[in-house]
């Protein structure tokens, strides 16, 4: 079970790094699942994860202090809505319009949701 953790972890980060660069491809949903898996199947892919240069701050934030910074928020509601509106206005099946606008909406809601992290908070929790 351990080995099928590790798998969906690794697969799980290298979706949230191509999700960097494509818009319409989530980081964060992968990056907690990646998470999710390694502390299941690795503490030591695991500890990578938390401490990464890039993923590690952000992901320290949001799983112990469920906080994102201000500017993560914004720059989450600038690119959700505008390629979720996009792809409402390519699809043909209404069902499909009220399930991708009923997704944005609860995205929406869980971020705005969150605490915003103090940026004068510059504590570095590392394990």
């Amino acid at each position: 079970m351990k080995i099928l953790l590790n798998v969906v972890g690794c697969i799980a980060v290298v979706l949230a790094i191509l999700g960097v660069f494509l818009p319409l491809l989530p980081t964060t949903p992968f990056l907690l699942l990646a998470s999710a898996c390694f502390m299941r199947g690795s503490d030591r892919m695991h500890r990578w994860l938390r401490n990464h240069p890039i993923f590690g701050e952000y992901l320290r934030n949001f799983e112990d202090k469920r906080a994102l910074p201000k500017r993560a928020k914004i720059v989450s509601m600038v690119l959700l809505w505008p390629s979720m509106l996009y792809s409402v206005y390519l699809v043909k099946p209404v069902l499909l319009k009220g399930m991708l606008l009923a997704i944005a909406v609860g995205v929406t809601i869980m971020i705005l949701r969150m605490k915003t992290l103090d940026v004068t908070d510059t504590s570095q929790d590392t394990e």
